[in-house]
């Protein structure tokens, strides 16, 4: 406190000397920033709209880099927060909420999915945690049907024919490169939810034959909106052409495709997963797409997260591969960013914040 109001003095004295404007300006600044609640944001290539918001209301600390933050420096940096941006690639544990101090009163995750959070910790704690739902439905929607096309067309195989070489020893076959259409194909969408709904849609037009769907509830509203069909999950495994995940990641749902899934499904069946890696034994996938239990996958998601180069699932010609991006558009990427930049300052405001996890 005495150096606050020795602070004070100094100050005064600069200003009625009028000798240094700036740093009565300086000076100000600090001012105004004492009373500020501190936040972390753990990465610095976000949209700066969603900077803006924070800056305005809160003293921000960025890091300074285009990557996950690490462990090291988010333990080190989270002490003495009130709120925290984060992301996916943010483990929040009882590590970290121990380290950051009982003042930390929010964190705002710039995702849907919250798996990377401790929530009972985060509850004991009675820490607001705000994310980003509805925002990512229709950019996720189009590219899993994206992606179910380029794996059952096999888009990326035949790309490579022509970068190999392949093209050229056969320019054209009767059965070269031929893949598996969606015209009448029977889909199974493993969570009608918002984005589950939302593929089931986009489907229709490609004239599927069917659409089923399993889940812990029927949601005969949703499902009358796409003609779809409550099924167990076993049937949907057993009479699906194309199996669709869209589930979140939860004690329940973890590795829920393994051995005894894949034995299931059709040797000419599809597996797309755009919802978590989690969800899928990559190591019974791997065993499933090399003999021949399934015809291929589309993954958006693996385990873990970035997949290692030399990983086996790089190595399969009947695996599709893309890195994460579900959400992956400037407008929807802007959205999750002010958003959740919005939930921080709106809970520490003791205001509703747009989207309240818990």
């Amino acid at each position: 406190m005495f150096r606050y109001f020795q602070t004070l003095l100094n100050a005064g004295q600069v200003i009625n000397s009028w000798t240094s404007k700036p740093t009565v300006a300086r000076f100000l600044t600090t001012v105004n920033q004492m009373d500020k609640p501190k936040v972390l944001v753990t990465r610095e290539d976000i949209p700066k709209s969603a900077l803006s918001i924070l800056e305005e209301k809160c003293e921000l600390e960025v890091m300074p880099n285009k990557s996950p933050i690490s462990r090291t420096d988010l333990l080190n940096k989270i002490s003495g927060k009130h709120g925290i941006f984060c992301f996916l690639t943010d483990k929040i544990d009882k590590e970290v909420l121990d380290q950051a101090g009982s003042q930390l009163k929010v964190i705002g995750t710039m995702s849907v999915g919250y798996d990377h959070l401790d929530l009972n910790e985060i509850k004991k704690r009675n820490i607001t945690v705000g994310y980003t739902p509805g925002v990512l439905t229709a950019p996720t929607a189009e590219l899993t049907v994206a992606l179910t096309l380029a794996t059952t067309r096999r888009l990326f195989e035949a790309h490579d024919e022509i970068a190999n070489g392949g093209w050229a020893k056969c320019s054209w076959g009767p059965l070269w490169m031929c893949g598996s259409g969606l015209v009448g194909a029977k889909v199974g969408i493993v969570g009608l939810g918002s984005i589950g709904l939302a593929v089931a849609k986009r489907l229709l037009p490609f004239e599927v034959a069917k659409i089923m769907y399993c889940g812990r509830h029927e949601k005969p509203e949703a499902a009358a909106q796409v003609l779809g069909e409550y099924v167990t999950f076993d049937q949907l495994l057993q009479e699906s052409d194309v199996v669709i995940i869209m589930c979140p990641l939860n004690d329940t749902t973890r590795n829920m495709f393994g051995p005894t899934q894949f034995a299931l499904m059709k040797p000419n069946a599809v597996l797309i997963n755009t919802s978590r890696g989690g969800v899928v034994d990559q190591d019974a996938l791997v065993n499933a797409l090399k003999t021949g239990q399934i015809a291929a996958a589309g993954l958006d998601v693996m385990t873990p997260e970035p997949l290692p180069a030399d990983h086996e699932l790089t190595k399969l010609k009947n695996c599709v591969l893309i890195p994460h991006i579900g959400s992956a558009t400037l407008q929807t990427r802007t959205t999750m960013a002010t958003m959740t930049a919005q939930n921080i300052v709106n809970a520490l405001e003791g205001r509703p914040m747009p989207a309240q996890l818990c």
